[in-house]
């Protein structure tokens, strides 16, 4: 797959989550370990938006450097809703098949966002 074929795919594919994340993945996402993921968040953060900040394509990879933006409306890992806003940023790592994401690798900034939710002190999260 060229690289500007691969990101005009993340990039509909990001585009549409933002209006529709259901649709989103059943429109482009094969790897249910992203779809799992995605659930999981939503039930957390419903409607959470992400912003793509940066995106590199080599072969079948893109690369995109990201913030998503929230509100915590419910349970994420025993911690119950605060109602606070967060902004989290990260790095996601898509391999694309057939013009769909296959597989995913993720990384987020968790001691920031265990932060913002109060559920460890500001010293913790980046001592």
């Amino acid at each position: 797959m060229q690289p500007d074929a691969a990101k005009a795919i993340v990039r509909r594919y990001l585009d549409a989550f933002n209006a529709d994340w259901e649709r989103a993945l059943r429109d482009f996402v094969d790897d249910e370990g992203l779809a799992e993921h995605v659930r999981q968040m939503e039930g957390a953060f419903p409607n959470y938006q992400l912003t793509a900040h940066d995106m590199i394509a080599e072969q079948d990879k893109v690369a995109v450097r990201f913030h998503l933006r929230a509100v915590h409306r419910g349970s994420l890992m025993g911690i119950s809703a605060t109602g606070r806003e967060v902004l989290v940023e990260g790095i996601i790592i898509y391999r694309l098949a057939n013009g769909r994401i296959a597989e995913h690798w993720l990384q987020v900034d968790m001691p920031g966002l265990l932060q913002q939710l109060g559920a460890v002190p500001a010293a913790a999260a980046h001592g």
